[in-house]
């Protein structure tokens, strides 16, 4: 398949994409897809004819969010996008309707960029087996690194919704209580342990009653595209809240997603298996043939300076647990999901230093500090700190990335 427009062949955004989002266009909000450096504006191009056959309800892309489109199921959302496809790979096809290129495309960079689903409920899995031992080492010890239930169930928490925002959105650097590890005594400070995590995340596309469970079998069905995650983590004051209960103030500051949600179909290309997974697993989480993606992720830090380093470039296909046994586990004991949830992996490490997906990682708890470009070096983040994840899959001339997802600290 190749598009009659011009476009980058390293474009994240390639024919073979098609994701969508949310811009915000003379005020308003709109449902929109991208291809190469272009926004398709799908209302324009709904007012061509081109998806008269799938009898969309009119004005369906004038909205604050995905989720009323996503309800009308994959067939409809899967129909949307291979039109949208055929339209720009065939100029013949194009050229049948009355459309105004200048209308229907637009410079990307001239657009802004909103969340791009409304996020009822979020949940961050623990699902890279690499993260989850070095940060036991860090914490328990080499003989006690994963906790017993590790290798039965994708662990995960409850996280909030309302601070989820998207790319570019800055942010302050949090405060809470911090244990004095000379005194044993807690004070109120602002985090000096503010980190990343590298994430991936996939939006709930078909919603399910309470007391339904989700067959492992079927969750694919239920999932309707990935982005970006980035879960930034105050490490000092998460040493010192999470015991008994878990995260809370050390991760519900702020979590940075990418624009653009690309689909499942999208990704189809890029299938593969994940690790072999040590222990024999209950029937509900058995998963037959490659449920993950060779998705690669990199995480750049840029100073006040605006100078870049690359401190992180792991892939999706390291996680122990994939995303079809997450949300088996999630919904077994019949908690209801809906709609434009989001599920998020955890952080992504592989086995080399250079795939850890998180600061503490990195620096080892702070003991071994990482040189950047401009020779400071980092523990943890400072202020004016910026991090962007980038993440693409690549096969072939098969291109599909997910843009980026960006945030910077505030003092």
């Amino acid at each position: 398949m190749k598009s009659w427009l011009e476009i980058d062949p390293n474009s994240d955004f390639s024919i073979y994409n098609i994701p969508f989002g949310i811009a915000v266009l003379g005020g308003e909000r709109q449902i929109v897809s991208r291809i190469g450096d272009h926004i398709i504006v799908l209302d324009i191009l709904q007012d061509t004819g081109i998806f008269s056959e799938l009898e969309l309800p009119y004005g369906v892309f004038i909205a604050d969010s995905l989720n009323e489109m996503i309800g009308l199921g994959k067939p409809v959302t899967k129909a949307i996008r291979e039109t949208v496809q055929h339209f720009f790979s065939d100029r013949s096809f194009a050229d049948s309707f009355q459309s105004d290129l200048n209308d229907i495309l637009i410079q990307a960079d001239l657009v802004q960029m909103a969340l791009p689903v409304r996020i009822g409920d979020y949940t961050d899995f623990y699902s890279s087996r690499e993260h989850a031992t070095n940060v036991g080492i860090m914490f328990r010890g080499p003989d006690n690194a994963l906790m017993p239930n590790w290798l039965h169930l994708p662990v995960a928490y409850h996280g909030r919704a309302s601070s989820i925002v998207v790319s570019g959105t800055d942010f302050k650097r949090p405060a809470g209580q911090v244990l004095d590890s000379a005194t044993g005594q807690p004070y109120y400070s602002r985090s000096k342990e503010l980190d990343i995590e590298v994430e991936m995340a996939f939006v709930i596309g078909r919603p399910t009653g309470l007391g339904e469970s989700v067959p492992v079998s079927e969750a694919e069905s239920y999932i309707f595209g990935f982005l970006l995650f980035n879960d930034w983590s105050a490490r000092d004051l998460q040493r010192w809240e999470y015991v008994p209960l878990g995260p809370f103030l050390a991760k519900n500051f702020a979590s940075t997603v990418s624009p653009w949600i690309v689909t499942l179909e999208a990704l189809e290309p890029f299938r593969t298996s994940g690790p072999v997974q040590e222990k024999e697993v209950l029937e509900y989480l058995r998963s037959e043939g490659p449920h993950t993606f060779d998705i690669a992720i990199k995480a750049v830090l840029t100073t006040r300076k605006g100078i870049d380093t690359e401190i992180c470039n792991t892939n999706y296909k390291y996680l122990y647990w994939n995303a079809c046994q997450q949300l088996a586990h999630h919904t077994v004991n019949g908690c209801n999901i809906n709609i434009g949830d989001v599920m998020a992996s955890g952080t992504i490490s592989g086995q080399d230093q250079a795939s850890f997906g998180s600061l503490l990682e990195l620096s080892w708890k702070g003991t071994r500090p990482i040189r950047l470009n401009d020779g400071t070096e980092r523990t943890f983040l400072e202020d004016g700190d910026s991090v962007t994840l980038s993440a693409r899959a690549v096969k072939d001339d098969i291109v599909v990335g997910f843009g980026q997802a960006e945030g910077r600290i505030l003092s």
